[in-house]
């Protein structure tokens, strides 16, 4: 007898300064050094720590599971931390008195985490170290820098994250274009290849794997929602649908904003996490959402 295809499972890395907030502690290892650190979180390691920016992200991600069905891949989320598994205690302590099913980690005591990404197979990786994502990226991981923000204030159990297009869901060659020619060569080569599908960006891989999970519920009844929130306009925007359509992949809502701030919506959004690699975008976006830079393209790595 053939065994039936196990859907795939969606794998996310986040690192343990943005899972919990550890500013403290790591301002304490910056102006102390390790030993301060290290019998810092010893002496505390029955206190759990407070929730990090990506804290509801991750239990919105792992609720998906509590819908658990033969045909919905499953979600599971690894812990990469650069403590030592000594002072890592406290954060699995911390996990645990949470409830957060992770029950994967790598502790690297100081060195770099973006190693095991691949290993682990994730199609995302979360971190405050901006030199492990670029890794990642680099690697063709997805993968953004968490940056401190404001909490989104809206409350819903539905997982919301919201994607810029060029350099994060596409790739950075019409972005080039605008950057080194100006807007209206952008707007003419978008004009002229509006048939010729956008390449995929560094995200493409993880918003399919989104889409999988979308799939299996009704239109009206999915618990993730998304949102492409691009400073696009009318009519660069017809080629982005029909790139879209070309891939299969579905966005529920598409905010085509001709270069206006981003925050303001995507707080009406009630994004749970904002994808962006322009500077002055998440700058905006992190005054009214949780967001993640993401250091790549034209205007990423600059």
């Amino acid at each position: 007898m053939r065994e039936e295809a196990q859907p795939a499972r969606l794998v996310v890395a986040i690192s343990s300064r943005a899972l919990f907030d550890l500013e403290d502690s790591h301002n304490l290892f910056e102006r102390e050094g390790l030993a301060a650190y290290a019998d810092f979180q010893r002496q505390r390691e029955d206190e759990a720590l407070q929730p990090g920016i990506a804290f509801p992200l991750v239990q919105k991600l792992l609720a998906l599971n509590a819908h658990r069905r033969p045909d919905l891949p499953e979600v599971e989320v690894i812990l990469l931390s650069r403590n030592s598994a000594d002072t890592g205690l406290r954060i699995f302590n911390s996990i645990e008195k949470y409830g957060l099913e992770i029950v994967r980690a790598a502790f690297t005591n100081g060195a770099p985490t973006s190693p095991y990404i691949q290993p682990f197979g994730a199609q995302l990786f979360l971190s405050a170290h901006a030199d492990d994502v670029a890794r990642s990226l680099d690697a063709g991981v997805a993968a953004a820098t968490i940056l401190p923000s404001k909490p989104t204030a809206k409350g819903s159990a539905q997982l919301r994250i919201a994607f810029d297009g060029d350099a994060v869901i596409f790739g950075d060659e019409s972005e080039r274009i605008s950057t080194e020619q100006g807007i209206e060569a952008f707007a003419r080569n978008e004009r002229e290849r509006v048939s010729e599908p956008l390449s995929g960006g560094p995200f493409r891989g993880f918003l399919s794997a989104l889409h999988a999970i979308q799939s299996a519920f009704p239109l009206d009844h999915s618990p993730i929602r998304t949102a492409l929130v691009t400073a696009r306009s009318a009519p660069a925007h017809k080629r982005v649908i029909l790139t879209l359509r070309h891939w299969g992949v579905r966005l529920d809502e598409a905010l085509f904003l001709g270069g206006r701030d981003k925050g303001p919506f995507l707080e009406a959004f009630g994004a749970d996490i904002f994808f962006d690699d322009s500077h002055k975008n998440v700058e905006s976006a992190r005054q009214h959402v949780a967001t993640g830079h993401v250091p790549h393209g034209v205007l990423g790595r600059s």
